[in-house]
């Protein structure tokens, strides 16, 4: 008998997928918290550089210039290296910029290491999402990719708390930036230890584990699976592509402004502090997270009862989107401190459902594409963190006021809701032709 409990017990799968997910997540966090980091400490960083809205606005878009311009390249980069490589190279080069930003003696240089890290972050995202096609099962992707993508809000949340605690601890946002890049370094060398590319190449993983997944790709058969070219013209022949563009880019226009102007604007409407910022950076952004979660799990629960992926995402995607916009309407018409910050809290934990956005990669692209189609679809999104920081900026300075802006923000709501209910097609596959 106890042989057989103890076969019995060798063959239950593993769980080094959930591992890998985890780690996938701690690592978009420290993401967040790198590119987050010049938000929080930007009434520090505009008062010793003397940087007027317009120019602060520029600063925190610039990031976006090159992080946008090297989705599509970092996206092919990983179908062709694997994400393993990609993601440790990443993480290792933002951590150095990130450090370094620690030196800058003028804005212009800080711009200019922002522009660095943008470029080196850039693939992080891409090669998450094809993780998410080679490790994860059709009931289990979005649980994956909110995992993956809940990162971001997570990101925000402890760079808020972080950041601001470090500058208050070392009373310098400097010390805080050479102290997070290095946190940075160690975490890439260890992902590249741990990461790989093909399942049953990963050191700690047991057989069970291995059939496991072997088994529910070959079940979902091979529209998921097509091996055949596609040249990179063609992808845009397809409705969806374009769906995942706009939609994406109408998600992060909205995250973007959140991320980038919030801090300045409970600071400059509610005269919060650097502690009260944090804390309610915090609050806000830790929400979301959760709601991230909860998205994940809804739509893995929805199609493991049989449901179509139609049917689940473009309910998930039009309810959430939905009520993230009536939020941040809400928000331009209160003016009491704490119901801002609830009703903030209220449109990022809804908004972050979105974040099962990056099943959609591998679902469309097959697992052989996701890289570039994760690419194509996070370009967007970054076009509007390009924009969205300049244009709330020169709002500001031309209104004195900042209701045109969250104006703006329920407008990619609104966006958000038409690309993922009208225009993406949840049956269609991007196939070699």
């Amino acid at each position: 008998m106890s042989t057989i409990v103890g076969e019995a017990a060798a063959t239950k799968p593993s769980k080094i997928r959930w591992t890998i997910f985890v780690l996938l997540l701690l690592m978009l966090a420290v993401n967040y918290v790198d590119r987050t980091s010049v938000a929080v400490a930007m009434p520090l960083i505009s008062k010793e550089f003397g940087i007027e809205p317009a120019y602060q606005g520029i600063l925190l878009s610039s990031f976006y210039w090159t992080y946008a311009l090297m989705q599509v390249p970092g996206g092919m980069l990983t179908d062709r290296f694997g994400a393993r490589r990609v993601i440790g190279f990443s993480t290792l080069a933002w951590g150095v910029f990130q450090a370094m930003a620690a030196g800058c003696t003028h804005w212009i240089t800080l711009m200019l290491m922002r522009l660095g890290l943008g470029v080196v972050e850039a693939p992080m995202s891409p090669a998450g999402g094809k993780l998410v096609g080679i490790w994860m099962t059709r009931s289990e992707r979005g649980r994956g990719a909110t995992l993956l993508d809940s990162g971001a809000p997570l990101g925000v949340a402890l760079g808020g708390a972080i950041i601001s605690g470090l500058i208050v601890w070392f009373e310098s946002w400097r010390a805080a930036f050479i102290v997070t890049g290095v946190g940075t370094i160690a975490l890439g060398l260890f992902a590249y230890w741990y990461i790989r590319d093909h399942v049953a190449d990963h050191p700690l993983i047991n057989k069970g584990e291995v059939d496991y997944i072997e088994a529910a790709h070959k079940a979902e058969g091979a529209s998921v699976s097509d091996s055949g070219n596609v040249r990179f013209i063609d992808f845009f022949k397809y409705r969806s592509v374009w769906g995942l563009f706009f939609g994406y880019m109408c998600m992060q226009a909205l995250f973007a402004g959140l991320l980038t102007w919030m801090p300045v604007y409970l600071s400059a409407v509610y005269g919060f502090d650097i502690k009260q910022m944090g804390g309610a950076v915090f609050s806000m952004f830790f929400v979301g997270f959760i709601g991230e979660l909860v998205g994940g799990w809804v739509a893995d629960k929805w199609l493991e009862s049989g449901a179509s992926h139609s049917k689940v995402f473009k309910t998930i995607f039009g309810f959430a989107s939905a009520l993230a916009t009536i939020s941040i309407y809400v928000v331009a018409q209160i003016h009491n401190p704490l119901e801002c910050v609830i009703m903030l809290s209220v449109t990022l934990f809804f908004l972050r459902w979105c974040g099962v956005y990056w099943v959609l990669p591998s679902l469309l692209g097959s697992r052989q594409r996701a890289g570039t189609v994760g690419g194509l679809m996070n370009f967007g999104g970054n076009i509007a963190g390009i924009g969205i920081p300049i244009v709330v900026g020169l709002i500001v300075q031309a209104t004195g006021s900042y209701f045109y802006a969250l104006m703006l923000f329920a407008g990619t709501g609104i966006g958000l809701f038409f690309c993922s209910v009208f225009i993406i097609d949840y049956r269609q596959r991007i196939t070699s032709v």
